[in-house]
């Protein structure tokens, strides 16, 4: 059998003096505890955001790093030179500047060449590395 709850008076025990079926609203370590994994939540979000705003960057500047190398090789197959040597290219995609260096390497059959065009950021750190092979002509 279910008792039913009484309202409380005024004076009986209530420390606020509110009248209802019980105590209402949120105790202090209760809105503490809430606050804290609003905390976390919003501190987890931002931290995901950070990442993705790098990784958008990082993707950005190989993807220039890309047409920086590929614009090279394809300029060395345009001006049809067989390629004997190092060489460096300086490139500007997207508002920055690249530094690229083209490494001509021997292959088995001497009418051909292995050309590498590798492309560094500001930083010197190699953003990409392109590999093709270009023929006598």
């Amino acid at each position: 059998m279910t008792v039913p709850l009484r309202p409380r008076s005024r004076g009986a025990g209530s420390a606020f003096g509110c009248e209802g079926w019980g105590p209402s609203g949120f105790t202090l370590v209760e809105v503490l505890v809430a606050l804290a994994v609003v905390a976390i939540t919003l501190g987890a979000g931002l931290k995901a955001a950070g990442t993705m705003t790098d990784s958008a960057e990082r993707l950005a500047g190989v993807t220039a790093a890309h047409w920086c190398a590929d614009n090279a090789l394809t300029d060395l197959r345009l001006t049809r030179q067989f390629p004997g040597g190092d060489s460096e290219f300086a490139c500007r995609q997207l508002g920055r500047d690249y530094q690229g260096r083209l490494q001509s390497l021997p292959t088995p059959n001497p009418n051909f060449r292995r050309v590498e065009a590798i492309v560094r950021d500001d930083q010197d750190r190699v953003l990409a590395t392109i590999t093709t092979v270009i023929g006598r002509y």
